[in-house]
Parts: C-alpha cells; sequence; structure tokens
C-alpha cells in the first residue's frame, strides 16, 4: 500500500487543484469523487489478475495471455507510451514552479504566459530530460524504489499544506459564489480526463506489482489497491476544497475559467505567497523539485524496462536488450530520452501533456477488464488468491468507463495519441514480420483473429471524438456520444471475450512467460 501512494502522490498535487477549478469551478470536487470511483473500479479487476499472476509488467501481460501477440504488442506499445511521456511532464512541473520562485526571475523566462515552453525553456527541458538519463547510466538503483522517508514527505508536505492554509485562510462563500457548478456536467467531465485527476490518481499497480511478495494476497492486494487509492484520493479532495476556500474572491471575480493572480504558474506556492504565507511557499517549492525529480527518475527507468521487454517478446530489435556493466538497457534509455524530447513539441506545457498521459494510461489499463472477463470464462477453476465479488458486473463496468475516461480527453489530445499509436503499429508491426520472415524462434505470433476488435474498438473511439462534444465537431449531442461510447465499449468487451484464444493457447502463453521470468529475464 505504500508503495502504491508514493506512486499516487506526485507532481499532480502541484497542477490538480488549480486546473480542475478552472475547468469545473469547485463542482472540481465533485469531479474527483469521479475520478476517484473509476479509478477503483479498474484497480479491483487489476487486483483479481494481480495475484493470479505476480508479475512485473502485468498490465502489459494481461491482454498476450489472453488474445496471443497482436493484443500483446498493441498494449504493451500503450504501456510504453505512458511510461515515456512521463518523465517529461515532471520535466514540466519542476520548471513551471521554478518560474514562480522570488527573485529567481531567469526561470520566468523559460515559460509563456500560457504554460507553454519558450525556445530557452525547450532546451532546458532536454538538459533535464538528459540529467535523468545520466543518473539512470549510473545504475543507481535505490532510484527507482519508493522508499518510505521518500512517501513521508510527499504525504506530509501536502496535508501539512492542507492543515496551515484550510485553518488560517477559508472562505465557504467561494463554493457558491459563482454556482457551484457553473460549467456544468460538461466541465465536471472533462477535467476528470484534461486537468490532471485521473493523471493524478494513477498508480495503485506498484501494489499489484508487488504482489509475489505477499504472504496473503488475498486480504492484502484488494486492502492495499483500495487503501491506496483511499488515501491518495483523500488526500487530493481535501487538497481541491482548502485551495478553492483559500482563495481570495479578486482572483476569481471573472469567474473560476478567468482564474488570476500573481504566481499562477505555481498554484500553491503562489496561493501561499498571496495569502502571507511565504515561509510554506518555500516549503511547496522545494517539494516542486523532489517530487517530480523522483518520480520522473523512476519512469525513466521503467521505460527502458519495458522496451526490454517488448524486445524479448519479439516486437522491437535486440538492441534494446543490450546491458552495459551496470545491467543497464543503454539504447532503451537513449530511446526514451529522445521521445521524451519529442513531447516537448506537441506538448509543451503540463496540461496539454497530462492529457496525453492520461488517455494512454487508461488505454493500457484497459485491457485488463478485457483478460478478465477471458480469464474467467476459459480457466474458471484456476486458484485465484483474490477473487473480485460481481466481477462479472464490475470487470464490463470498469471498461466503459475507461473508454469513457478516454473519451473525455477531448479530440486534440486523441488525434495525436492515434497518430502516436499507428507509428507503434508501423515500427513494431515491422520488425515482427521481419522476424518471421527470417523465421527467427523468437519472432511473435500475431493472432490477428483473437484480436480482431481491438481495431474497430480503436477507430469507433476516435470516431466518436471526432464528432462528440468534447473538442470535436459537435455534430453528437451530449450525453448521446457518451451513450454511444458505453454501447461501444460493452459490444466490444463481449466480442473480445467470445473471441480470446481457447484455455490451452491462454495455458502456454502463460507457461512461455514463466520460463522467461525463471530464466531472470
Amino acid at each position: 500500500m505504500w508503495a502504491s501512494v508514493g506512486s499516487i502522490i506526485g507532481s499532480g498535487w502541484l497542477y490538480g487543484a488549480k486546473n480542475a477549478v478552472i475547468m469545473a469551478g469547485p463542482a472540481a470536487t465533485v469531479s474527483w469523487i469521479i475520478g476517484a470511483v473509476a479509478i477503483v473500479l479498474l484497480a479491483l479487476v487489476h487486483a483479481e489478475l494481480g495475484g493470479m499472476f505476480p508479475v512485473a509488467g502485468g498490465t502489459a501481460r494481461y491482454p498476450h495471455y489472453t488474445f496471443g501477440g497482436l493484443a500483446g504488442m498493441s498494449f504493451g506499445w500503450f504501456s510504453w507510451l505512458q511510461a515515456a511521456t512521463v518523465a517529461p511532464i515532471e520535466v514540466e512541473a519542476m520548471i513551471g514552479y521554478a518560474g514562480s520562485i522570488p527573485h529567481f526571475t531567469w526561470a520566468a523566462t523559460l515559460q509563456n504566459a500560457n504554460g507553454t515552453l519558450t525556445t530557452t525553456g525547450f532546451f532546458v527541458a532536454m538538459i533535464l530530460m538528459a540529467v535523468f538519463v545520466a543518473i539512470n547510466f549510473l545504475g543507481v538503483k535505490v532510484l527507482a524504489h519508493t522508499n518510505s522517508a521518500a512517501t513521508w514527505w510527499k504525504i506530509a508536505v501536502p496535508l501539512f499544506t492542507i492543515f496551515v492554509v484550510a485553518l488560517t485562510h477559508f472562505h465557504g462563500g467561494n463554493f457558491t459564489s459563482h454556482g457551484f457548478m457553473p460549467y456544468g456536467s460538461k466541465g465536471v467531465l472533462a477535467a476528470i480526463s484534461t486537468s490532471g485527476i485521473i493523471f493524478a490518481l494513477l498508480g495503485f499497480e506498484q501494489a499489484i506489482q508487488l504482489a509475489g511478495e505477499s504472504k496473503n494476497p488475498k486480504r492484502d492486494i484488494p486492502r492495499a489497491v483500495l487503501g491506496s487509492v483511499t488515501i491518495g484520493a483523500g488526500i487530493y479532495l481535501l487538497l481541491q476544497v482548502a485551495y478553492i476556500g483559500a482563495l481570495p474572491g479578486a482572483s476569481f471575480a471573472h469567474g473560476w475559467a478567468d482564474l488570476a493572480y500573481k504566481g499562477i504558474s505555481g498554484p500553491w506556492a503562489g496561493l501561499a505567497s498571496l495569502v502571507g504565507l511565504g515561509w510554506l511557499a518555500w516549503i511547496l517549492y522545494i517539494d516542486a523539485v523532489i517530487s517530480p525529480a523522483g518520480t520522473g527518475l523512476i519512469y525513466t527507468t521503467s521505460t527502458s524496462r519495458i522496451s526490454y521487454g517488448l524486445s524479448r517478446n519479439g516486437y522491437a530489435p535486440k538492441l534494446f536488450e543490450k546491458t552495459e556493466r551496470q545491467g543497464v538497457p543503454w539504447f532503451g534509455l537513449i530511446i526514451s530520452f529522445v521521445i521524451g524530447v519529442v513531447c516537448f513539441l506537441p506538448f509543451p506545457s503540463w496540461q496539454q501533456l497530462v492529457s496525453f498521459i492520461t488517455s494512454a494510461s487508461v488505454l493500457m489499463y484497459a485491457g485488463a477488464p478485457l483478460a478478465y472477463g477471458a480469464l474467467r470464462k476459459q480457466l474458471p477453476n484456476r486458484e485465484r488468491p483474490y477473487r473480485l465479488p460481481f466481477g462479472q458486473v464490475i470487470s464490463p463496468l470498469s471498461f466503459v468507463i475507461a473508454s469513457l475516461i478516454i473519451y473525455w480527453s477531448g479530440w486534440s489530445t486523441l488525434w495525436r495519441l492515434g497518430i502516436a499509436i499507428v507509428i507503434g503499429y508501423v515500427l513494431m508491426g515491422a520488425y515482427a514480420w521481419y522476424a518471421s520472415a527470417k523465421d527467427f524462434d523468437y519472432a511473435p505470433k500475431m493472432d490477428w483473429k483473437s484480436a480482431q476488435w481491438l481495431p474497430v474498438y480503436l477507430i469507433g473511439i476516435g470516431i466518436v471524438s471526432w464528432q462528440g462534444q468534447f473538442g470535436g465537431t459537435g455534430n453528437i449531442p451530449l450525453w448521446v456520444d457518451m451513450g454511444i461510447i458505453a454501447v461501444i465499449s460493452l459490444a466490444v468487451y463481449y466480442w473480445a471475450i467470445a473471441t480470446s484464444l481457447k484455455t490451452a493457447e491462454i495455458e502456454r502463453n502463460i507457461a512461455d512467460v514463466e520460463v522467461v521470468d525463471e530464466g531472470g529475464h
């Protein structure tokens, strides 16, 4: 649970409260509650699978077990995309807060007024990414693990901030001065995906990755998953309430969408300075370096390990498996740096990048409910240390909610994600074809039949997004668009289960991966 809490409390708390209130007003509190429920449903499905298969990188492996090579390649790519884009967003958070430090005027030139990077800011971001990679090359293994001291710091600073701000500056009237829900249900739902709410709540899977070390998985996994999400969501919700209550009325006199005060680029530190808590602002500036830097380092490590795994499965060149003396996959690290830098080009601000990561992450997690349904059908008698109650209802419901979260990210994010997915298919598909043509023993088997639903799902979500209310043309009315997404999701869910691999093939895939794991890879 502590490992998951340490992952959930990250840079999301530095910006989430400000971005959510701009999009939804005081009803941002409702957005956090909906986001928490959505993450809990996805987490519960992962808890049963994590107990069955206590292996690292499970989010990418479950679809491979049940739907074969094409689905495994796809969700492996989604997993890599998610991991590769976290380090850049942590760099954005560090630069954003540095720009609001008093008397540090040079840092203020790194961002434009709208939060995008200047040319100088782009080069500084490149340098910070290079530092993450360089430290990883040193093989500093302790940076890849969330230790108790770091987690205590991550939890203590937000809680201390809530206590001080709420105790000294809280105006209950702020919640109704412009109406509780000034931008309607659309603002509340959009905030879940695009303001950093889902991004902030991600990280529960760390407990599942450690399932193999649990003495009593049946008891410990659901407790850790639910406990970490509850603690994280509770802290974030309190932060949102404290933030809204502490804002001076003049800062939102023209409405929440025009929220304005000096230091808004470092929302919490700027607010602390504005209400006369300058000493607290300095603590927040320190935290704005420590928390994002630690997370960025860990995800830089994760990215190189995921590309290593993709290579092991035959989807990427063997070069990704080459390690230097410290055992670090050096080529994967270099590629993670290059992709990180590319991310600054189409997504040069924290909030723009967070929508992309949210979509990629939830797309990655969406494979678990499908694998869950297939395993309940094909391997009903396999030992399950934790069996999810009402799983036949929760699993399809979690898949629908995952699809809605992706949809709420908006068309401007999803067309970019679509391009990234196509690039992945071209690169990995071409290599898989090459490996098969050369008859390499590690060439993957694509299993097109059992993944026939995947292109229909991806294209269907894309078309509705293009024509829908969240950044699209608006041709499909609000609620009708979400109804269509729900219908597509349920149809794909049961279609995927019907066409999943048969029992013997699933067991063979599981056995193949277990052999690789036992071999120390």
